[in-house]
């Protein structure tokens, strides 16, 4: 990550002192608009700066949802093309999944079973 510097100029918010952030850091990085975090003092000339994101990038959930959209694309394009057609899905394929799914744990809130 490139490090870019940005001035910060002092600032009166009502009864309160702030620091005021120049708009083209939001520009730069729009995931900091809006958020909160913490500043730590390091020395009597330097700060550390915490910002929290309150939310994920658009970027990364847009890529995601068109990465699945793709992949379900696929998928259907896939079963509609086989020679024999889709394939319903039987009890004795459920079955299967859950012989071969015995003892995975999915949620990590729930404990592995015991043997």
């Amino acid at each position: 990550m490139a490090q870019s510097p940005y001035r910060v100029t002092p600032a009166r918010i009502g009864n309160s002192s702030g620091l005021r952030l120049p708009a083209s850091f939001y520009r730069d990085h729009p995931q900091f608009n809006g958020a909160s975090g913490q500043i730590e003092v390091l020395s009597d000339r330097t700060l550390l700066l915490h910002l929290e994101p309150a939310q994920p990038a658009l970027d990364e959930a847009e890529d995601e949802s068109l990465m699945l959209g793709l992949f379900l694309d696929f998928l259907t394009r896939e079963a509609l093309s086989a020679a024999d057609g889709p394939v319903l899905y039987s009890e004795a394929m459920a079955a299967d999944d859950e012989e071969l799914l015995a003892g995975v744990v999915v949620d990590l809130d729930t404990p592995a079973p015991q043997e």
